[in-house]
């Protein structure tokens, strides 16, 4: 049995998806950095703003707000971005080639087709009066 966290994973699963332990560990420290960057970045913040109080006085409430709200901003993007690495770790592990990550080509401009004033009909074939 490999384990995962609390959790035990059956060997045939374990051998069927060799990098599995890798993404998982992977994954554990993506977690981990992103509490890591809550927790530093709202008392780092909740700091500054006491040091800020002193000119620009207002109550602790929106210091703890502010605090809050950033660092959960800050913490979603470094987890996201970790998270995404994983998710290109496990790609290559499983199937040995990294993923193409770039923004795909916008799409081809559809031209309009031009109606003649002449014809007298519409572009969906209705008679014109």
């Amino acid at each position: 049995m490999v384990n995962i966290g609390l959790t035990k994973v059956d060997d045939a699963l374990a051998a069927k998806h060799p990098g599995l332990q890798s993404y998982a560990a992977c994954q554990s420290r993506a977690f981990m950095k992103g509490t890591g960057t809550f927790i530093l970045c709202a008392g780092g913040l909740f700091a500054l703003q006491k040091v800020l109080q002193r000119k620009l006085p207002y109550p602790l409430q929106w210091n703890l707000l502010i605090s809050i709200v950033a660092s959960s901003v800050g913490s979603y993007a470094v987890t996201r971005w970790e998270t995404q690495k994983c998710s290109d770790l496990w790609i290559l592990l499983e199937t040995g080639s990294v993923p193409d990550r770039s923004l795909p080509p916008p799409p081809p401009q559809e031209s309009k087709p031009e109606v003649s004033e002449g014809t007298g009909k519409t572009k969906y074939g209705d008679a014109m009066e």
